[in-house]
């Protein structure tokens, strides 16, 4: 269940005023969605579980101290991505920031075996453009891609500005286009040199 911003803040007020409901529609709403984030930053579940925890713990000490105008999604998103990326500095693991991405946009349409085939492949080779990207532009890809923030909210979440984060995208999705591209592209010669031998 994804809420709209008048009902995230509608939920804050509440959670402000002492109302114990109040936490747990908003639970509801984001248990999951920041379940598959930080396993897909983390790409170890009982890791992503603990974060999940701390982050709940931080809502649950703070949430009363919201602002009063705080949308829940960014807010919860970068106290999740800030732990991970502590969970990341204090085990010395800054190079471990992939993740296995499956189906990072939903496949829809897809109706033949041959399609389903194809569809596939295409994603195979997705995931692993995706994972192929440094950090901050996967974060992006994530955060938009995935969990459908706006993003503006997106670059709230990443502690940029709306412009930079247009630019990490931007730049995301053109690494993904060609690293998409040179995939096909060896197959392809390497399937003419076969036919010279």
């Amino acid at each position: 269940m994804e809420l709209d911003a008048e009902l995230e803040i509608a939920l804050v007020n509440r959670l402000r005023n002492g109302d114990s409901t109040a936490f747990d529609e908003i639970y509801s709403a984001f248990n999951r969605r920041l379940l598959n984030f930080l396993t897909r930053l983390t790409k170890n579940r009982a890791v992503a579980e603990d974060l999940l925890e701390e982050t709940w713990l931080r809502f649950v000490s703070r949430g009363e101290d919201l602002n009063e105008g705080t949308r829940l999604g960014p807010w919860l998103f970068t106290v999740a991505r800030n732990l991970y990326l502590s969970h990341c500095r204090s085990r010395a693991r800054e190079d471990s920031y992939t993740a296995d991405l499956i189906l990072l946009w939903p496949g829809g349409l897809v109706q033949s075996p041959f399609d389903l085939a194809s569809s596939h492949q295409f994603e195979e080779r997705l995931e692993a453009a995706i994972a192929s990207l440094p950090p901050m532009y996967r974060e992006v890809l994530l955060l938009v891609g995935v969990e459908h923030l706006r993003p503006i909210d997106a670059a709230k979440v990443c502690g940029i500005s709306p412009e930079a984060l247009r630019q990490r995208l931007s730049r995301a999705r053109g690494l993904v286009s060609r690293f998409l591209a040179n995939c096909e592209s060896p197959k392809d010669t390497d399937s003419k040199e076969d036919h010279h031998d």
